[in-house]
């Protein structure tokens, strides 16, 4: 494939998803309250109320595919969906592979741990303990890049899914976790999980945003024909302001 035929290709979604009149949204399906399948089996939550306005605003029409969010980015990148809407946080890094719009929400990341364990009162008690984080998140970046150095070393385990996590949380094979707060609540209350207590303070100040790959043209954020949807996709311009804050 030539640079330019690559260039064309990477930079038509826009023309490419009103051809079609369907837009296609990638999403983990799985993280109440933001994207999950309600008791119709369709998919639901903040996320997808945001993605279905701007599928709205495009005036096309709207498809989720759900996917594991360790391979959220590489979805993205193989054409499997055309925007991710599902809590990714901006970072640096992602920034060179993607373009984000403005966050759209700001979230609260928390330390669980079960209500009878009183060794972890804060994060300066994971040394030498075993922490379960989500695979691929922000959430796990921070802790081998940001925390480890800092407070000194402990076991992080990964997982795709918040219930499994606190599952092994109540079984003992992890000592805590650390998740959005308001994804561990729904879990939390659903499943009557009342071993779970929140410990600490916040640790990350994270702001997320909509998601399409590097290359497109700024013009796919301006698209909508709606004041609504165009919120929603404002273009993620001030750098400093929109990384997450530790």
């Amino acid at each position: 494939m030539t640079e330019s035929s690559s260039q064309t290709e990477t930079t038509d979604l826009l023309q490419q998803v009103q051809d079609a009149g369907v837009i296609k949204v990638g999403l983990m399906g799985t993280y109440q309250p933001y994207n999950f399948l309600n008791e119709n089996q369709e998919m639901d939550g903040f996320d997808a109320d945001i993605a279905k306005e701007i599928a709205k605003g495009l005036d096309v029409d709207i498809e989720f595919v759900s996917q594991e969010f360790s391979g959220m980015i590489a979805g993205l990148k193989a054409n499997k969906f055309d925007m991710v809407v599902s809590q990714m946080t901006i970072t640096k890094d992602r920034k060179k592979e993607m373009l984000f719009s403005d966050p759209y929400i700001t979230n609260q990341v928390k330390v669980i741990v079960s209500e009878t364990n009183t060794d972890i009162l804060s994060v300066n008690d994971f040394p030498g303990k075993q922490i379960g984080v989500g695979l691929g998140t922000n959430d796990e970046t921070y802790l081998r890049t940001v925390l480890m150095p800092e407070v000194g070393d402990f076991e992080i385990r990964t997982y795709d899914d918040v219930i499994t996590s606190l599952k092994d949380l109540d079984a003992g094979r992890i000592d805590a976790t650390i998740n959005n707060l308001y994804a561990l609540k729904p879990v939390i209350v659903t499943h009557e999980m009342q071993f779970a207590r929140n410990v600490a303070d916040r640790i990350i100040f994270m702001a997320d945003g909509v998601v399409v790959e590097e290359g497109q043209p700024k013009d796919f954020f301006a698209a909508p024909k709606t004041e609504r949807a165009r919120k929603f996709l404002k273009m993620e311009e001030k750098s400093e302001r929109n990384e997450e804050k530790l």
